[in-house]
């Protein structure tokens, strides 16, 4: 049987803890699923599509200046607590370690010395862009980023909602 998962409101730790007691006990029933195993595989794909998108357009190099030199980024401590627990379980099936700890005590427990560490994100930490990056993006380019984003966002809410309904049963 498969534990209850914590609340939206629970610590992250409840969550993660969550994530990784049902990972050990139902991966093996989750990843057997053709279907949902060709869904991750296109989500893994997605991903990578909008991250390289989003790197050639600099907006890593602009949110690395913000953190470094401006007091801070997107990334503060608590963007973490919108992430759920079975969006959390969904990176473990995509092969992410889930941090115990935090890399920088003012920041999100998922934010690593190379960006975010999770491949599937929730969706705030997908579409935001501040203005000062939107600002220098030009709008076929940020169109362009938005597309692949959009795909991404599709493939993680499907394999969201395929993990909660395989959990049920």
């Amino acid at each position: 049987m498969t534990p209850r998962e914590p609340s939206l409101e629970s610590p992250v730790e409840h969550k993660i803890s969550w994530a990784r007691v049902v990972f050990h006990r139902r991966r093996q029933d989750l990843l057997g699923d053709a279907n949902f195993a060709e869904m991750l595989l296109m989500l893994k794909r997605a991903v990578m599509q909008s991250r390289e998108e989003t790197a050639h357009l600099g907006v890593g190099a602009f949110c690395k200046v913000c953190e470094e030199r401006e007091g801070g980024s997107c990334c503060g401590a608590g963007i973490e607590s919108h992430y759920s627990a079975t969006l959390l379980l969904l990176n473990l099936l995509l092969g992410v370690q889930l941090p115990d700890t935090r890399h920088d005590p003012l920041s999100c427990i998922f934010l690593s010395e190379g960006g975010c560490s999770l491949l599937a994100r929730h969706v705030i930490c997908v579409n935001y862009l501040c203005q000062r990056i939107t600002s220098r993006i030009s709008p076929q380019a940020l169109s362009a980023l938005r597309e692949k984003e959009g795909v991404e966002l599709d493939l993680v809410f499907s394999a969201h909602e395929m993990i909660k309904k395989k959990l049920a049963t």
